[in-house]
C-alpha cells in the first residue's frame, strides 16, 4: 500500500539507504519505479504495510512505514534489503551496507567515504567541526526531519 512520503506520521519507522555515488536521471527513475513496485506489495505476516519512499539529495533513499497500520516484521525487512541489494546491480551504486560516512563539502556536494578515510580527512583539516554530516542510522521520521544533517561537532561522527 504505497502512499506519499508526506502522508507518513512523525512516528513512522524509517530506513535510510545512502548511495556511494550520486544517482540521477534515468537510473533514479528506473530505481524508484522498482522501489515503488516493491513497496506497493510489501507485507508483514500477510498484512499490507502502509509504505512510502523519498529520494533525497541524489544520494539517499528513505523508506518509511506507518506504524499505526502495521509493523514491519524481521522477514519483511529482510525482503526489503534483498530487493535493494538486487537494485544495486542495475544502479551501479552500493546502496545497502554500512561503514560509510556521508558529508557535505563547502561547495554543497555530498560525499561518501569509508570511516577510516573520513578520519584521515578530519585529521588533515579537510573536514572540520562545522562540516555537515548525515546520520543514516535514524529510525524515526521526526528524527530524520530534525537531525539527519548536522555539523560534525554535533553529530554521531564526532567520535571518529
Amino acid at each position: 500500500m504505497l502512499v506519499n512520503f508526506s502522508d507518513l506520521p512523525d512516528d513512522a519507522r524509517i530506513w535510510i539507504f545512502g548511495a556511494d555515488k550520486p544517482l540521477n536521471g534515468a537510473v533514479v527513475d528506473s530505481m524508484l519505479a522498482e522501489v515503488d513496485s516493491y513497496l506497493d506489495q510489501w507485507k508483514a505476516h500477510g498484512f499490507p504495510l502502509k509504505a512510502a519512499r523519498e529520494w533525497w539529495d541524489n544520494r539517499f533513499l528513505i523508506i518509511g512505514i506507518d506504524p499505526t497500520v502495521e509493523q514491519a516484521s524481521g522477514c519483511s525487512i529482510d525482503g526489503l534489503f534483498r530487493a535493494l541489494q538486487q537494485l544495486q546491480k542495475t544502479t551501479g551504486a552500493q546502496i545497502v551496507g554500512g561503514g560509510r560516512v556521508f558529508y557535505r563539502d563547502a561547495s554543497g556536494a555530498t560525499h561518501s567515504v569509508p570511516r577510516d578515510e573520513f578520519t584521515t580527512l578530519t585529521s588533515a583539516g579537510k573536514i572540520g567541526p562545522r562540516t555537515p554530516v548525515f546520520d543514516t542510522s535514524l529510525t524515526r521520521l521526526d528524527a530524520w526531519k530534525t537531525r539527519f544533517e548536522q555539523p560534525l561537532a554535533e553529530s554521531w561522527a564526532a567520535t571518529l
